[in-house]
């Protein structure tokens, strides 16, 4: 099976799919001499990009400009599954573990979001092939079994509709032989084309006014009287509000450093399947799929009838490392795929197309750091980990309630009052998340038993996530 996997990938692009594409739009320019703002926003993803987009839908007609390092889409954003969830809390069960008084209303915030997400997607006319098809979660050992129990029971106390699925059931459904049984979301998630998301974002965003530099990085900030001053390499925008979405790569306000740790998750592609393919592994309702390990895969078909197949091996480089160079690993992918031909043996033979990295902004909980500085000119909200196709717009707002000072409901959630538990620095960083990790894969090989470690970990709500 390892050749077969090498073999699979011997001709795939060492690129991400979905910006690998001739509808990609052309490169903007970079921002260059002066320009003024009532707001500039450092970033050009998901979070930045509904920034602007709330900042306009708050109070039209407002300046806004958006600063991007590489191009519109560049990061997570372009780089992602595409699964867009409800969850603000990483998931029922963890949101459950660290905020028990307030998961409920979280969790109706997560809902909302997500319904005024789709909401606004469609009225605005984005074309981002988005399929409210839900997602399933998977048991691929017996061990996992028991979690699947123990997340339906939870959800039908927060009124979500799970449908637990025998062996039986979820091997009729999607035919892998590895499936030993299935928890079936039908509404907490939906599939999108995330680079076509973004890039239709953009545009809109530019029709109604946002100026969009990109290659222009943020290399510094600082305080200009009663505006603030973001300086790239060939220019500056002084403006009364700025925003830090920057995620897993270099931020101009250095304390974020001390939240996230970029972690490298792979991602493959396949080409499209043939009718007697797809017929071969079932999946008619096209929903998203993701193991319930805790090191775990998350896959899904395209509009274009590929399959994307991620996740299981993330990486952590020591000092926090992020370089284009990391983004091609061997022995990464080639797991991957050896995982894939696994969980699908009936399409032996598939090649893929794309093969790709990049890296998440993880935090020790698993969830965003929000905060301000320069006087409440600044807000900032980075760390996601991975869950941050949905909850950026709800970041988004969180940002822009905290530049505007008002006490909304929002504000009074413990996840956006109280930050992360800081990443201890390097030399002590790396030798952490390496044993951190080994604990985990550990876990996963002897029936999810967590060691003294992790049992510690969970018990302040910090981890390490795939």
């Amino acid at each position: 099976m390892a050749d077969a996997a090498v073999d699979a990938l011997r001709d795939a692009a060492p690129r991400a799919y979905w910006l690998d594409r001739a509808e990609a739009p052309a490169a903007r320019p970079a921002l260059e001499g002066g320009d003024e703002a009532d707001l500039v926003v450092v970033g050009a993803g998901f979070t930045g990009l509904w920034t602007a987009w709330r900042a306009l839908e708050r109070e039209p007609g407002r300046s806004v400009v958006v600063l991007e390092a590489e191009h519109v889409a560049h990061g997570a954003t372009g780089r992602n599954g595409g699964f867009v969830a409800s969850s603000l809390t990483h998931g029922l069960t963890h949101g459950t573990a660290i905020w028990p008084d307030q998961v409920g209303a979280l969790h109706e915030e997560g809902d909302r979001n997500l319904a005024e997400l789709v909401a606004t997607i469609g009225a605005a006319g984005i074309d981002c092939d988005l399929a409210p098809s839900g997602k399933t979660t998977l048991a691929v050992e017996e061990w996992q079994l028991a979690g699947l129990v123990e997340a339906q029971r939870l959800g039908e106390r927060h009124g979500v509709d799970l449908e637990l699925q025998s062996r039986d059931e979820v091997q009729a459904d999607v035919h892998s032989p590895t499936y030993l049984g299935g928890l079936r979301d039908r509404t907490g998630t939906v599939l999108v084309d995330p680079a076509r998301l973004a890039w239709g974002m953009a545009a809109e965003l530019e029709r109604r006014g946002v100026r969009i530099f990109e290659a222009s990085a943020a290399t510094g900030l600082a305080r200009q009287g009663a505006v603030v001053r973001v300086t790239t390499a060939r220019g500056h925008v002084d403006a009364r509000h700025a925003v830090i979405a920057t995620a897993a790569y270099p931020a101009p306000l250095k304390r974020l450093g001390n939240y996230i740790m970029p972690l490298y998750d792979h991602v493959l592609m396949t080409e499209p399947l043939s009718e007697a393919q797809r017929a071969s592994i079932g999946w008619g309702e096209g929903q998203g799929l993701t193991d319930a390990g805790n090191q775990f895969h998350y896959y899904r078909p395209t509009a274009d009838g590929r399959i994307l197949f991620g996740g299981w091996d993330a990486v952590y480089y020591p000092g926090g490392r992020v370089d284009a160079s990391l983004e091609q690993r061997d022995s990464s992918h080639e797991l991957l795929a050896r995982h894939f031909l696994d969980t699908f043996p009936q399409l032996a033979g598939l090649r893929f197309t794309h093969r790709w990295a990049g890296p998440i902004d993880s935090t020790t909980r698993f969830t965003a750091a929000y905060g301000t500085a320069f006087g409440g000119r600044i807000a900032y909200a980075v760390g996601h980990t991975g869950l941050g196709v949905g909850a950026s717009r709800f970041s988004a707002d969180v940002a822009l309630d905290l530049l505007s000072g008002e006490p909304t409901s929002r504000l009074r959630y413990d996840i956006v009052r109280r930050r992360p538990f800081p990443i201890p620095p390097e030399p002590l960083r790396n030798p952490i998340v390496q044993f951190t990790r080994r604990s985990i894969l550990a876990a996963d090989a002897h029936e999810g038993r967590r060691n003294l470690w992790l049992r510690t970990l969970d018990r302040f709500g910090l981890g390490f996530n795939s």
